[in-house]
């Protein structure tokens, strides 16, 4: 983890800070030290502070930075999540860099929690996608697991879906599964298949084919989806996905289905309002 935050990090500051932070060169002497406080202005769940460090250690590592919180600790408007004590224009420096993943992660986070919470009984998961800010994908799904959320997987590369479009392009369901087989086969590759289905009379050919480990329920209505769980009875995992919001996702939840992916995990995000402040 501390690699891929890294990395990330050096990428971000290099974007921000380019030939120099000017603003903070100009006006502020190179002897001053202070004191700076991130102020909750929004409750939520908090999410970054590993990233906020790790911005912190590659501007100025003498930086002092005391933490009263922890990811996944839920924060109220007013509390203080931590403490910077170092030279000004370096905090300066990092300042907007910080904020920005911790505002972006906290919010997915908070986001995250919230379809955790409102499933919690039925035993089903949340799961995330990959709609994604590309580059930013490693940040984005360790804040979903923050949140309680599960990952699906992380790219293309760790498991076979064969989606709609793979299925059209194949010739058939059918076809494509036999496809993936014989690849994994001959690449002496060990990974799950999934199958997107987009009826019943789909879900029934995967079943009567076989070959596969999860069969997704794509933009099934809560009522279609309960013929199909009873129609698969539990011979494969199950996943909904499609239309799912935190209005209905109990409701899909209440099927018996196993997986519930949601993509607006990450891609429809309200960043939470954080604030590094200046203390006299």
């Amino acid at each position: 983890m501390r690699n891929n935050f890294e990395t990330i990090v050096k990428q971000a500051l290099a974007e921000d800070i380019g030939s120099g932070d000017h603003s903070s060169l100009a006006s502020i002497d190179p002897t001053i030290q202070g004191q700076m406080k991130l102020l909750v202005k929004e409750p939520g769940i908090l999410c970054g502070i590993d990233l906020a460090r790790e911005v912190i250690r590659q501007v100025d590592p003498n930086i002092s930075m005391e933490t009263y919180f922890s990811d996944g600790d839920t924060i109220a408007v007013g509390d203080i999540v931590f403490m910077l004590k170092g030279a000004a224009r370096n905090m300066l420096t990092a300042e907007r860099t910080l904020l920005n993943f911790l505002q972006l992660m906290s919010g997915i986070a908070t986001n995250s929690r919230q379809y955790v919470d409102a499933i919690s009984g039925t035993g089903a998961v949340i799961l995330d996608t990959r709609k994604t800010t590309p580059g930013l994908r490693f940040v984005e799904k360790y804040a979903v697991s923050v949140g309680g959320a599960q990952n699906h997987r992380f790219g293309l590369f760790d498991m076979i879906m064969l989606k709609d479009n793979h299925i059209d392009f194949a010739g058939s369901i059918e076809k494509a599964i036999d496809k993936a087989k014989d690849y994994l086969k001959k690449n002496n590759l060990q990974l799950q298949i999934e199958v997107e289905t987009r009826s019943l009379e789909e879900v029934q050919r995967v079943l009567n084919h076989g070959g596969v480990d999860r069969i997704m329920l794509d933009n099934f209505t809560p009522e279609r989806m309960k013929e199909a769980i009873q129609l698969i009875n539990k011979r494969v995992e199950t996943e909904a996905s499609g239309g799912i919001t935190l209005k209905n996702v109990r409701e899909y939840a209440e099927t018996g289905v196993d997986f519930i992916s949601i993509g607006a995990l990450t891609h429809q995000i309200k960043s939470i309002d954080l604030s590094l402040k200046f203390i006299q």
